[in-house]
């Protein structure tokens, strides 16, 4: 990469997205937290208050305003926050250091949510929060930091498949149905344009880049090419 290169990567990618998506991927996120903070007040408490995670905000823009990226899908909302919130207690039990215990508490997690398949990229705060607040959980029992995560959790993903199902073209959570692709000699090839026109289309946020998806069509169209001509 030159230094031309190099300097454009830091200019925004554009984000073919309607304002009206916009719009309402924001009122959407707001509503559910609103509600979150609503229902974790109004629960029974119990012995213990039930506090809101932040890393509830940062799940909330996955859910939102990229509902359709494999990251925001309920395994990964769901598994990504457990584990790491397993990898921050066991981090805050055996390591006394703050710093060193947060820093491993956040690579477990990574590592831990890959190996599971449920990678959800707020989940590292959920383990970092633990870890910060290790004196809090401890006192209070590794039962109250499970109903919490269970509290937020829960109510956070109903919310999602209630509110992304009543907006216009969203489908939460995304199906795994194979589909079907015509003959590649039945179609002509789509150029840098034609995927560009195609994302624009989906008025949605996607977790890539035209960059990529372009990248990611002639890597795809190379193996074809050879699978079909091995020779």
């Amino acid at each position: 990469m030159n230094i031309s290169q190099f300097l454009r990567s830091f200019i925004p990618h554009s984000a073919p997205v309607s304002l009206v998506e916009t719009l309402r991927s924001g009122l959407a996120g707001g509503v559910a937290i609103l509600l979150l903070a609503l229902a974790l007040h109004y629960l029974p408490q119990h012995n213990f208050p039930l506090l809101m995670f932040a890393s509830m905000a940062s799940s909330t823009i996955l859910l939102f305003a990229a509902p359709h990226s494999p990251f925001s899908q309920p395994w990964n909302l769901v598994g990504g926050h457990f584990v790491s919130a397993i990898a921050g207690w066991i981090c805050s039990l055996y390591i006394a250091d703050p710093a060193i215990a947060a820093g491993a508490a956040v690579g477990l997690a990574i590592s831990l949510t890959y190996m599971l398949k449920c990678l959800h990229p707020p989940s590292g705060a959920t383990a970092l929060a633990i870890v910060l607040n290790a004196a809090q959980f401890h006192s209070m029992g590794w039962q109250w930091g499970a109903i919490i995560v269970i509290a937020n959790v829960g109510i956070l993903l109903l919310l999602a498949l209630f509110i992304n199902n009543l907006i216009s073209g969203r489908h939460y959570p995304m199906s795994h149905v194979a589909h079907s692709y015509p003959k590649t000699g039945q179609l002509a090839a789509p150029e840098q344009e034609d995927i560009e026109w195609a994302v624009a289309q989906m008025d949605s946020m996607l977790d890539v880049s035209t960059e990529d998806l372009i990248s990611v069509y002639s890597k795809a169209a190379e193996h074809a090419a050879t699978r079909r001509n091995p020779g």
